[in-house]
């Protein structure tokens, strides 16, 4: 039988990391299972922790947000540690596109049942900001800002979050310049931002990148161009059905390794943990980290 350690995020979401894992720890105990459990008092432990319990042996699971997530997914890639998630925060977005379940006999049941199968990484560079690995997406521009908003909100949570620190980051957004760099070739691209998508969602359940793929070796890499406010609204309502990429306003490429440049300081965030300025360098680590789902 499966022995499980828990790493807790015992404030994701709003303090129900610990909430959520009572469920499903208590069937996977039923069950037979091995389950213990470790609180972590910062991304860094929650990582430590997380290592330690694979050169055990044991099944990680990630019980958070895709902070803890990625920073846990991050940490074991490269490795033979198999990890799971209890989704447990405001966004969940690499659990969404896992398709994992919320209720708690699914995914206990996938836990338990279900063999590993191995997904892409993002490794990303930055002389602003060490070297580390997420699972998500590495977005730069006005969205870096508006997760910086979101994460800063005490009132709202969830989608809402994200959408009012949208809307705080674009007021005051001007264009940036940037040249973007897809496995050697360059592309001149003038606007809002640019996201390499490992996963097709970010900021609580928007399909940035619908057609993305964990396990195809690529980054999906999303460019929204210069266009007035009010059409960029529009686009970040479509981005719940991943609709506006068949506007002009937005141009995908895709790639294995990509570099972001900008004309001026500008922020790039990553599985909404890392804050740093550009420039910056994603690629993608094909399969090298094996998952529950």
């Amino acid at each position: 039988m499966r022995q499980f350690t828990a790493v807790v995020n015992p404030t994701a979401g709003g303090s129900t990391g610990a909430a959520a894992l009572l469920q499903v720890a208590r069937l996977l105990r039923e069950a037979g299972a091995g389950l213990e459990t470790e609180y972590s008092r910062s991304l860094a432990h929650a990582q430590d922790l997380a290592r330690a319990a694979g050169e055990r042996g044991r099944i990680v699971l990630a019980v958070g947000g895709d902070g803890i997530a990625g920073g846990i997914g991050g940490a074991l890639s490269g490795t033979d540690t198999v990890l799971g998630l209890v989704p447990a925060g405001r966004g969940n977005d690499f659990a969404r596109t896992l398709r994992l379940p919320t209720e708690p006999a699914e995914l206990a049941r996938i836990l338990l049942d279900k063999e590993p199968r191995r997904v892409d990484t993002i490794e990303v560079e930055s002389a602003a900001h060490a070297r580390t690995v997420v699972l998500g997406s590495v977005y730069a521009g006005v969205d870096a800002l508006a997760n910086r908003h979101a994460n800063q909100s005490r009132l709202l949570r969830g989608a809402a979050s994200y959408y009012a620190g949208g809307l705080r980051a674009v007021t005051g957004w001007r264009p940036a310049s940037y040249r973007v760099t897809v496995d050697g070739v360059e592309h001149a691209h003038r606007g809002y931002t640019v996201v390499a998508a490992n996963s097709a969602y970010y900021g609580s359940g928007r399909a940035i990148a619908p057609a993305a793929r964990v396990d195809d070796g690529l980054l999906d890499i999303v460019m929204i161009k210069e266009a007035p406010r009010r059409l960029f609204f529009t686009l970040m309502n479509e981005l719940k059905t991943g609709a506006h990429v068949d506007r002009p306003e937005v141009e995908i490429l895709r790639g294995r390794e990509i570099r972001i440049e900008a004309d001026r300081p500008v922020p790039y965030g990553a599985d909404g943990e890392v804050e740093a300025v550009l420039p910056v360098t994603a690629r993608v680590l094909p399969g090298d980290l094996a998952m529950l789902f």
